[in-house]
Formats: structure tokens, C-alpha cells, sequence
């Protein structure tokens, strides 16, 4: 394989992937492990905005997985950059959990209900009719909308959840006023992560376990990708799409060797500039 093909940095979603309800799958540890012993830059993804960096490491540590805290980027953390890089030290009425709340936060937010510049919502285990009716009311008095991340349902293990897209739809239908969503599949989400590892697209990897999300994420912010079939999407499903990742693997263990092939060489262009070709 040739040099341009050299990958410097890796992005990996984390449920369906990583991670199922709770387990870690295999090949998981084996892969972190590859991307450490080969000095890989590389960030944990999730469109999931309830827990904090910190909160998941200690759930992925439960599930047998050794990821670093600074390796985990979620939907909040995206949008709270998002939104201290639209308006500083703005204001936001937040429909979540602490994960979204605690970025906002660091970001010099302050979480109000009179006048919000924002109404900001994600996911929570337990939505409240009153939150949203709050919320409508605000984005009705003039409050912009954002939401975190556009998936309709989360697993569980009883069954799927409704999730910040399904809340955001009665949002909507109740304004007429529909949110900007920063999670994936917006390469905007991307686009941070990359920034936040000092990455560039041209040497960058994607893995993902569905198309609609991770994989168009990563094709719009110019990324080559990897699909795992041990999550959402599965193998029928695959020629249903207008866009095919750049490799098809059964799950994170087939990548593992991947991560040592691709590794660049001290003498190599890793930026990719030199050349472009889409073969992982």
C-alpha cells in the first residue's frame, strides 16, 4: 500500500462500534490499544449529549474500555463550541442533562429562562412536559433553536428510547420553527473533532456503524470511512444509499490491523496533500 494512503488520525463513533448496550465488543480494547502503540491521534465520537467526558470514561472503564477523558468528544461539547464561537458568553434555556449543561458552562454560558438567546435541546432519560413547554413558549418569543443531535430513538435494553430528534419534531410542530442540529450528521460535528486533535481530513479515518449518520458525516467533512456492521446498520441495508463508505468491516477487530498498515512512515506527506486517493 502505497504512502498517500498513510492514516495520521482516527475517529471512531462509540455505540454500535465500541460499545452495545453496556459491552464492550470485541476488538474494541485491541483497537484503542493499536492507536496508542502507534502514537494515533484519535477522538471518541458520540451523538449522545447526557454524559460528560468524564461520566463516559468511567462507563466505557466499566465495559472494559481504557479511553483517556480528553479523547471523548459528545454532541454538547460540539454545540457548546458551537455556540460560544456564534455568540460569547451568550445565554440558554437547556432542555438535558449535566453532559450538556457542564459545557455550556465551561464555555462561559449562562443557563436562564427569562430571554435566552438559545433554546438548546438534548437528550434526557426523563423529558419533562413542563421543560418543553417552556421551551416552545421561549423559541416563540424569539429564542433561536438548537438541538444537539437529530436521532429520533437511543437504544436501551427494554427497546428504543425516544431520543432529542423525536422531542425536537413536537417542538417544531408546535413553533413552526425548526432547530439546528450540530451532532452528526452535520460534518460541522466533524469539523470540531478534527480542530480538536489538530487533524486533516486527507489523513483522517471515520468509523462508524451507520451510514446515515457517521459514514455522510464523514464523507461531507472529507473523510474516508470505515462501516462496522455490529450496529445500526446491516449488510442489506448497505446498497439502499446514494453514498458507500470507503471500506465495509464485520466489526472494530478487523480494523485493528488496519491501524499498523496504515500507519504512517516517518518520511511520509501525512497531510496528504501530495496526492489523494480514496482506497483505505
Amino acid at each position: 500500500m502505497s504512502n498517500h494512503h498513510a492514516v495520521e488520525c482516527w475517529l471512531t463513533d462509540m455505540d454500535g462500534v465500541l460499545v452495545h448496550e453496556e459491552r464492550a465488543i470485541p476488538g474494541a480494547s485491541e483497537f484503542l490499544q493499536a492507536l496508542q502503540e502507534t502514537g494515533r491521534r484519535f477522538l471518541v465520537l458520540t451523538n449522545n449529549s447526557i454524559y460528560t467526558p468524564r461520566d463516559l470514561r468511567a462507563r466505557l472503564l466499566a465495559s472494559g474500555i481504557d479511553v483517556p477523558e480528553e479523547a471523548i468528544w459528545t454532541s454538547a461539547l460540539a454545540t457548546a463550541q458551537f455556540l460560544a464561537d456564534q455568540r460569547a458568553g451568550g445565554s440558554a434555556y437547556v432542555v438535558g442533562e449535566a453532559g450538556l449543561t457542564t459545557a455550556l458552562y465551561n464555555v462561559g454560558y449562562t443557563m436562564t429562562e427569562r430571554e435566552p438567546d438559545y433554546v438548546v435541546l438534548g437528550e434526557t432519560r426523563t423529558y419533562s412536559f413542563t421543560a418543553i413547554t417552556r421551551a416552545i413558549r421561549l423559541i416563540e418569543g424569539g429564542a433561536r433553536f438548537i438541538a444537539t443531535n437529530p436521532d429520533v430513538t437511543g437504544p436501551s435494553t427494554e427497546g428504543p428510547l425516544p431520543a432529542t430528534g423525536s422531542i425536537a419534531a413536537l417542538i417544531t410542530a408546535a413553533t413552526g420553527v425548526k432547530p439546528y442540529y450540530v451532532g452528526k450528521p452535520n460534518p460541522l460535528m466533524m469539523r470540531s473533532a478534527l480542530n480538536r486533535i489538530d487533524a486533516h481530513s486527507e489523513s483522517t479515518v471515520m468509523i462508524g456503524d451507520r451510514l446515515d449518520t457517521d459514514v455522510r458525516s464523514g464523507l461531507e467533512a472529507g473523510l474516508r470511512s470505515i462501516l462496522v456492521l455490529t450496529g445500526s446498520t446491516k449488510p442489506d441495508q448497505v446498497d439502499r444509499y446514494p453514498f458507500v463508505p470507503t471500506r465495509i468491516c464485520d466489526s472494530i477487530a478487523d480494523v485493528v490491523p488496519l491501524v499498523h498498515e496504515l500507519a504512517p512512515h516517518p518520511d511520509d506527506d501525512v497531510t496528504g496533500y501530495g496526492s489523494h486517493d480514496d482506497a483505505v
